[in-house]
């Protein structure tokens, strides 16, 4: 989105009411929502729009599973069904598609246990997943019903079938965001990203001072590193966890489901690709190599999807994945600066859950502290866990 922007590096004081320190899905969200509500709103980021986890091409929405329902599940249920929508509405104010749908998800069962395991969730699954009216289907189907798709030898015990879990193309909906933030008046800002916050001044990495009426960070892995330049934090606050992805070239009927078996996630998308990952990796030497690991990956979803096998790899993807001190989304006000919200984490449920991770911001930022969070979220229960005390 380089030169997109209306931002002439010779400028060095700039004002809004909204400086969005971070250009990922969550950041690009809160631009958009904030901008339709009448905002003036500055996005900066320290390298291209998208550029980090939030622009890769898995693109898989899937749900929690429906045992042991709590609050944490409800959220991400109701951002799942709530994108829909707001999905929608981004494509039609835009005309960009998303490549957004819900195609529904395929559980390969190992073993018998796993087919028992599965029966009581059919249970919890037809309880737990409503949202306003609308119920999502758990069904377990036999062998040969799934028309190799995936293949047999991946379905001996059978198989979940449900109808909630969708996909969307990452760097399309950014794409989208990110038109509809310019439309909406929103200043871009790339190459240069926030570096310090002094009040509710942000300095840049250029030197250029944003005047703010409110921030938000939403930096992912950088996050830590901000709250470092306002506050006392300690390091295990949060932690970058690398993953890889490939993304195939197959020629696939419209609609596939999505497979997920033993941490191999197989996205049909809608322009006829797959994506394929992904690896959950806490050391390595290179944040954005691939090596062997996916080499594995690739060759598991082509024994699970035997219509893989063999499949052109299009491109190889790695990038580090925000983890907060708990595995969950970090949100909330920082302690001491009213108008400076944090915003980030959430692993691997962010792009499924970005857009109301940016409603609460700005609900926040309207004096609404609750937001609907779930206590997990919470910026204040991070700092505990990680040994901050708060008075």
């Amino acid at each position: 989105m380089t030169g997109r922007h209306r931002y002439s590096p010779s400028v060095r004081r700039l004002s809004c009411d909204l400086l969005v320190a971070g250009g990922g899905v969550v950041g690009l969200w809160t631009a958009y929502l904030a901008a339709g509500a009448g905002m003036r709103v500055i996005l900066c980021d320290a390298g291209c729009i998208g550029a980090g986890a939030s622009g890769g091409f898995l693109g898989a929405l899937m749900c929690h599973m429906p045992e042991r329902w709590n609050a944490k599940k409800q959220f991400q249920l109701d951002a799942l069904v709530s994108l829909e929508e707001r999905i929608c509405d981004l494509e039609a104010e835009t005309g960009l598609s998303t490549g957004y749908g819900r195609v529904g998800r395929i559980l390969p069962l190992n073993s018998a246990e796993q087919r028992a395991l599965a029966e009581t969730r059919k249970t919890d699954a037809a309880r737990n997943w409503r949202v306003a009216g609308r119920t999502f289907d758990w069904q377990i189907v036999e062998l040969g019903s799934l028309a190799n798709w995936p293949g047999t030898r991946a379905v001996a015990h059978g198989a979940v079938v449900e109808t909630l879990s969708g996909r969307v193309d990452p760097r399309a909906l950014l794409a989208a965001l990110g038109a509809g933030a310019i439309a909406r008046g929103v200043t871009l800002i790339e190459e240069r990203g926030l570096k310090s916050v002094d009040g509710e001044v942000g300095l840049l990495s250029d030197g250029a001072e944003v005047h703010a009426g409110a921030i938000a960070l939403t930096a992912g892995i950088a996050t830590p590193a901000l709250l470092q330049s306002i506050m006392a934090v300690p390091e295990t606050l949060g932690r970058p966890v690398k993953g890889q992805a490939a993304l195939l070239a197959a020629d696939l009927p419209a609609g596939r489901p999505l497979v997920f078996r033993d941490g191999v996630y197989v996205v049909p998308h809608a322009n006829g690709t797959v994506a394929v990952g992904s690896t959950s990796e806490n050391a390595f030497a290179d944040p954005c190599s691939t090596d062997g690991q996916l080499d594995t990956i690739i060759d598991q979803a082509g024994r699970l999807c035997p219509e893989l096998a063999g499949a052109c790899v299009i491109e190889r993807w790695a990038a580090l994945r925000p983890r907060a001190v708990l595995p969950d989304p970090m949100i909330g006000r920082i302690p001491g600066r009213a108008r400076t919200i944090v915003a980030t984490g959430g692993f691997k449920i962010t792009l499924g859950i970005a857009h109301e991770m940016a409603r609460a911001v700005l609900l926040i930022l309207d004096g609404d502290e609750d937001a609907g969070l779930p206590e997990t979220f919470r910026l204040q229960t991070h700092l505990a866990r990680a040994g901050l005390k708060q008075t």
